[in-house]
C-alpha cells in the first residue's frame, strides 16, 4: 500500500510540476501578476496533486477491480439484454459524474447566454457514451470488428456534420474528448477488460481496448442530433 502511495504521487508530481513551472514562468516574466494570484495559483497546485493523487490511488484500489469484477461476472447470468441494461447504466452514471463533462457544460453554458442547457448537455453526452459502451459490449461478445463499427460511426458523424448547426458542431467534437476523463476510462476499459477476460477465445488484448474510441463517437453524435432538433 505504501509503494503504491509512492508511485502514484510519482506520477502526479511528474506530471503537474512541469506544467506549474511552466505557468509560473509565464506569470512572473511576460505578464505583470499580482503576487497574491501566485500564491492563490501555488496553493491550488497543492491541492491538485494531493487530490489527483488520491484520486488515482482510488481508482486502482477500487475503480479498477469493481469494473473487472463486474464485466467478468455478466456473463455468468447468461443473457445479453442484462450485459448491455448493465453496461448502458454504469457508464452512463459514470458520464454523469465526469468532472470534464460538468466542466465542459458549465462553460458552455456561461458563454451561450443560458441559451444551450447545462443538463441537457450533460444528458446528452450522457446517453451518447452509454450507447457506444453498449455497442462496444456487443462488438466483444459477438466478434464484429472493430474498424466496421468505427468506419460506420464516423462516416454517420461526417454526414451529420452537414446539417449540424455550427455552434453544435464545435460542441459536439469537444464533447467526444472531455469523455476520456479520469471517472468515464477506469469504468468503461475494466468493464471491457472484466467481459473479454472471462468469454472463451477472446483475447483481452485485441478485444477490450478500442472501447473509449468507440464511446468518444456517441457524444459527438448525441449532440449533433441535439443540435438538429434544437434549430
Amino acid at each position: 500500500m505504501i509503494q503504491d502511495f509512492k508511485e502514484t504521487y510519482k506520477e502526479v508530481l511528474q506530471a503537474i510540476l512541469p506544467l506549474t513551472l511552466a505557468v509560473l514562468l509565464i506569470m512572473l516574466l511576460f505578464m505583470d501578476m499580482d503576487s497574491d494570484l501566485v500564491i492563490t495559483f501555488l496553493k491550488g497546485t497543492i491541492f491538485v496533486i494531493f487530490g489527483m493523487g488520491l484520486f488515482l490511488m482510488g481508482v486502482k484500489l477500487g475503480m479498477l477491480p469493481i469494473g473487472e469484477a463486474i464485466g467478468a461476472d455478466l456473463p455468468q447470468h447468461g443473457s445479453v439484454i442484462f450485459i448491455v441494461v448493465v453496461a448502458f447504466l454504469l457508464s452512463f452514471m459514470a458520464t454523469v459524474a465526469e468532472p470534464d463533462v460538468r466542466v465542459l457544460s458549465t462553460m458552455i453554458e456561461s458563454v451561450s447566454d443560458d441559451n444551450i442547457s447545462r443538463s441537457a448537455l450533460i444528458l446528452s453526452i450522457a446517453l451518447g457514451v452509454g450507447f457506444f459502451v453498449t455497442v462496444s459490449m456487443l462488438r466483444i461478445i459477438y466478434g464484429i470488428p472493430l474498424k466496421h463499427i468505427l468506419f460506420v460511426g464516423y462516416l454517420i458523424v461526417l454526414l451529420l456534420a452537414f446539417f449540424t448547426p455550427m455552434e453544435y458542431l464545435a460542441i459536439s467534437f469537444d464533447a467526444g474528448g472531455v469523455t476520456t476523463g479520469p471517472v468515464t476510462v477506469p469504468v468503461i476499459l475494466a468493464l471491457g477488460v472484466g467481459l473479454s477476460s472471462v468469454l472463451t477465445g477472446k483475447s483481452e488484448l485485441s478485444e477490450s481496448f478500442g472501447l473509449i474510441g468507440l464511446a468518444s463517437i456517441g457524444p459527438i453524435l448525441s449532440l449533433m442530433i441535439l443540435g438538429i432538433i434544437s434549430y
